[in-house]
């Protein structure tokens, strides 16, 4: 998108915003949280801005002008902006937008996204992107539909761009119990993420409930009521796995 201020009259659907976000991307950060996902993970924590179309509509602008009142203690914090959803590659124009405004303030920028529509990246908007946090949900095309409803390929490709580009990226794998603990599936995208070395650091996040509440106020199943969340063993044995691979930067 050009350096013009044509960006701040986009507008887009704003879920809710976070101001001292601590894990998604380095540093403090402020947390956008956009409305609209093209998967249906069964462990989604936030179907209320996924499923349901929630949220405020904004301008880029207005959005950027409050990030702005932040801007200076997230420089001296090292920290910056993340967009987050939801999946905000949903709204790709409105993201781009204020992507384009973060960097105009002087800020890093990251893209929370499962990559599922990175056709929709254009190369302005991850020019404008500092870091990418890449939710790589499973490890084989079976699973991956198991779990998101959608296809693992498209997820695979926008990392192979991101190589291509020179953008760096963190990788997200949630750990579910009786899902994607499977080494094999855990092995798929350790390889993966071998082959195509953009990736920082490893998050592999346990399964959690703190979401379940949102499934009843929004009147939908749990597909995961029955599951338990992870203990200590499993999650280090996924770890292990990625260690193999020689990954050392997990978590």
């Amino acid at each position: 998108m050009e350096s013009t201020k044509q960006w701040r009259e986009v507008t887009g659907l704003v879920h809710s915003v976070e101001t001292c976000g601590t894990v998604d991307g380095p540093g403090i950060r402020f947390i956008a949280f956009l409305s609209g996902c093209a998967l249906r993970c069964v462990y989604c924590h936030n179907p209320d801005t996924s499923f349901v179309r929630r949220g405020k509509e904004k301008t880029a602008g207005e959005l950027v002008d409050e990030i702005a009142l932040y801007a200076p203690f997230f420089k001296n914090a090292g920290g910056g902006v993340t967009l987050s959803g939801g999946d905000p590659l949903f709204q790709p124009e409105f993201s781009a937008a204020v992507l384009r405004g973060c960097k105009e303030l002087g800020l890093h920028t990251v893209l929370d996204t499962a990559g599922t529509l990175g056709m929709r990246a254009s190369d302005a908007m991850l020019e404008d992107t500092d870091l990418v946090l890449l939710d790589i949900k499973a490890g084989t095309p079976e699973i991956y539909r198991q779990t998101t409803g959608g296809n693992l390929e498209p997820t695979l490709e926008f990392a192979r761009r991101l190589h291509r580009l020179g953008k760096k990226a963190w990788l997200r794998y949630v750990l579910v119990p009786g899902l994607t603990d499977k080494d094999a599936c855990i092995r798929g995208v350790a390889e993966f993420a071998r082959e195509v070395p953009i990736f920082e650091r490893v998050d592999v996040l346990p399964f959690h409930k703190m979401g379940a509440f949102k499934w009843k106020e929004l009147g939908l199943k749990d597909p995961l009521e029955a599951t338990s969340e992870p203990g200590r063993e499993l999650v280090k044995h996924a770890k292990s796995i990625f260690a193999e691979y020689g990954f050392t930067n997990i978590y």
